[in-house]
């Protein structure tokens, strides 16, 4: 398992964007050499985690528990023969492009260590947006992207550390429970009903993904109250 490269985005106007200022970083290109990975700080202040790299709409984007985004490189690999086009290191956006590591099946919680010093927990899978379908031309991106429940992961920085292109990621913690990248985001996109199991994931879990799992326990508990019963509201 490895790190084939690191890539950074550059601030870039374009006209596909709702980001207030106009401009995305989704662009990615590998860098030349080695790149310091540090925590952001909370969504909405903190960017990326990599010193470099640019996100230019923090409403959604950027903060400690998105602080990196990996992506598969077989992933990239099969989206090439589905769509028929070449898919370079970066392409989806993503921060690390890995080869050997399945990155889908990671459970959430999972650490990463890569290179000498950096540790990485995986917190969700990412979800589609406009400006991710807008920037590849697909029609009906989103979608399709959804479908295949491949989404890569996104991570929060444990151990800061510098990495490059060529590091050994070594997998070095495994919660004990069962909910994967991939069943997380089946759960928060086109199965609601897995939501309860993501739960087993605990604090692991993005913050905002592990709130959507217990409004939806609590709204279906509340149905479930025999008629007269006091329920109690969403929190």
């Amino acid at each position: 398992m490895k790190l084939l490269t690191v890539n950074l985005g550059r601030p870039e106007a374009v006209d596909y964007t709702d980001a207030p200022s106009g401009r995305t970083g989704i662009h990615k290109q590998p860098a030349d050499g080695p790149v310091r990975v540090v925590a952001p700080g909370p969504k909405g202040v903190g960017a990326s985690g990599l010193v470099g790299d640019a996100v230019c709409d923090t409403r959604h984007h950027g903060g400690n528990d998105q602080a990196v985004y990996a992506f598969a490189r077989e992933d990239l690999d099969g989206w090439e023969r589905e769509l028929g086009r070449t898919l370079v290191n970066g392409s989806f956006g993503e921060n690390l492009t890995t080869l050997g590591l399945d990155v889908n099946g990671a459970l959430i919680g999972e650490r990463w260590r890569i290179g000498a010093d950096l540790v990485l927990e995986v917190t969700c899978g990412r979800i589609p947006c406009s400006t991710f379908a807008a920037s590849l031309g697909e029609k009906g991106w989103v979608r399709r992207f959804t479908r295949q429940a491949a989404p890569g992961a996104y991570l929060r920085v444990i151990e800061p550390g510098e990495i490059r292109a060529g590091d050994a990621i070594e997998v070095v913690h495994r919660p004990a429970h069962d909910v994967t990248v991939s069943v997380q985001f089946r759960a928060e996109t086109t199965e609601r009903e897995l939501l309860p199991r993501t739960l087993a994931a605990g604090d692991a879990l993005h913050p905002e993904a592990l709130e959507a799992a217990r409004k939806y326990v609590t709204r279906q508990s509340s149905a479930r109250k025999p008629e007269g019963q006091a329920g109690y509201p969403g929190h």
